[in-house]
């Protein structure tokens, strides 16, 4: 998958992880971006440490589920951080 595939699935993927955590009026298109593909990066560690296998690069329901998760547990984390400063 090429740079704009990334850049839509992750702005995407972190669209709808701003919208389940509450963070969608807060971040831009920059912020989904970047919530999106880093939690895709985080999902698939944790997808590969729970099940002793890594998610391909390609683009299917189940890397969509993982990286979602990973999006959200990201937002989580920095709402945490976030409140806290």
């Amino acid at each position: 998958m090429g740079l704009l595939g990334w850049l839509i699935g992750g702005g995407i993927i972190g669209w709808i992880a701003s919208m389940i955590t509450g963070r969608n009026a807060q971040q831009g298109l920059i912020g989904n971006i970047l919530a999106g593909i880093i939690g895709a990066f985080v999902g698939g560690a944790i997808y590969g440490a729970l099940f002793g296998n890594g998610i391909s690069f390609e683009w299917n329901l189940t890397s969509f589920i993982v990286a979602l998760i990973g999006a959200v547990i990201v937002l989580a984390i920095w709402n945490f951080i976030s409140r806290r400063a």
